[in-house]
């Protein structure tokens, strides 16, 4: 049996990195518990403080195959280089294209290789933590 994850990042601005990484995922925000119409009424619901909007944020794949991730606000910035990253296949064809959309969207390009194991290049995301497309 393969074990559901979640991948939980520390970050300052949840909202803000959710919505970088659904462009990068081709995730959704994801909707409120069945019963609710909006995550403020299912919040409330539960007894969570929402004095905080910008306090934890999750997006998940549309379709249902891949990991939920979970933002969670914390006080302390990003201060090494990661010590794992994520891989995103988006193919040799759109590598170039793609780093100069996610460019625009807020990421930082680092280095582009083109080794006898493959091509990809290194980027950050909005707020400093390493990826590769490939």
């Amino acid at each position: 049996m393969v074990a559901p994850i979640q991948i939980t990042v520390d970050a300052a601005r949840p909202r803000a990195q959710g919505a970088f990484w659904c462009e990068v995922l081709g995730y959704v925000e994801q909707p409120p518990p069945p019963g609710f119409d909006n995550w403020e009424d299912a919040l409330d619901a539960a007894g969570i403080d929402r004095s905080d909007p910008d306090r934890a944020f999750a997006i998940v794949d549309p379709e249902g195959v891949g990991p939920r991730v979970f933002f969670l606000k914390v006080p302390e910035a990003k201060t090494a280089k990661n010590r794992w990253h994520l891989d995103v296949h988006v193919g040799a064809d759109a590598l170039v294209a793609r780093a100069a959309q996610l460019v625009d969207l807020g990421a930082t390009l680092v280095a582009e290789f083109d080794e006898p194991e493959g091509r990809w290049i290194t980027m950050l995301d909005p707020e400093g933590n390493e990826f590769c497309i490939n």
